[in-house]
C-alpha cells in the first residue's frame, strides 16, 4: 500500500507522513498519556516509554508496503498521533484496518476526521483496496464521531469483545467502502 509523499490535510499546518528517527521523543511524550492509552489495544502500552517509541518508529518505517503503512499524524511538522492500515490475507485481501490516535492536547479540534478522510482517500486513490474497517471501544463516542464524521457507517457491536483495564468492551464495527460517498476517488 504505497502511498505518494506526506498528505496535506485541510487543516492549517497538519499533515500526515511518514514517521522519522527524529520523532522519537514528541512520540513519547504524546503517547505516554492514559487517556490516549486507555481506548487502544494493549499492544500500545502505558506508559509509553522512549524504548516503546525507538520500537515503534523501527516497526513503522521497515513495515512492508505492500501489507501494511503506518504514517505520524503531524501538526507544524511535530508528530502528536498516528494512523495505520493493515491490509487482511487470503480472502480479506482487499480490505484493511485502520488504526489511529492523537495526543490528548489536539483532541476536539478535527485533527483526527481530516486525517482519517485523508488517509481513506489516499486509500483508495492509490491501492486496490474495496473496504476499509475499524473497530472502536463504544466507551469511546468521540472516536465513533470521528469514524462517522470521516464517512464511516457502524456496522454493528460486538458485545464484550475486549477486555481492557478489568472490564470488557464493546466494540463498534465501522466501515468506508470505496463506493461509499465519501469513499469515491475523484476521476
Amino acid at each position: 500500500m504505497r502511498l505518494s509523499g506526506a498528505i496535506a490535510l485541510p487543516i492549517a499546518h497538519c499533515a500526515l507522513r511518514a514517521w522519522r528517527d527524529a520523532d522519537l521523543r514528541s512520540l513519547q511524550r504524546h503517547a505516554d498519556n492514559r487517556n490516549v492509552s486507555r481506548a487502544l489495544f494493549d499492544r500500545f502500552p502505558f506508559p509509553y516509554t522512549e524504548r516503546d517509541a525507538e520500537r515503534w518508529i523501527a516497526i513503522a518505517t521497515a513495515a512492508e508496503p505492500d501489507q501494511d503503512v503506518h504514517l505520524a499524524i503531524t501538526v507544524h511538522d511535530e508528530a502528536v498521533g498516528g494512523m495505520s492500515a493493515m491490509r487482511g490475507r487470503e480472502n480479506a485481501r482487499f480490505t484493511a484496518e485502520v488504526g489511529y490516535w492523537l495526543g490528548e492536547e489536539h483532541w476536539g479540534r478535527g485533527i483526527g476526521t481530516a486525517a482519517l478522510a485523508a488517509f481513506a482517500a489516499e486509500l483508495f486513490r492509490h491501492t486496490d483496496l474495496e473496504r476499509l474497517e475499524a473497530g472502536v471501544f463504544t466507551s469511546n463516542p468521540a472516536s465513533m464521531r470521528v469514524l462517522e464524521k470521516a464517512g464511516f457507517t457502524c456496522e454493528g457491536v460486538r458485545r464484550r469483545m475486549f477486555f481492557k483495564h478489568g472490564v470488557f468492551e464493546d466494540d463498534a464495527v465501522y466501515a468506508l467502502l470505496r463506493g461509499d460517498r465519501r469513499g469515491q476517488v475523484p476521476q
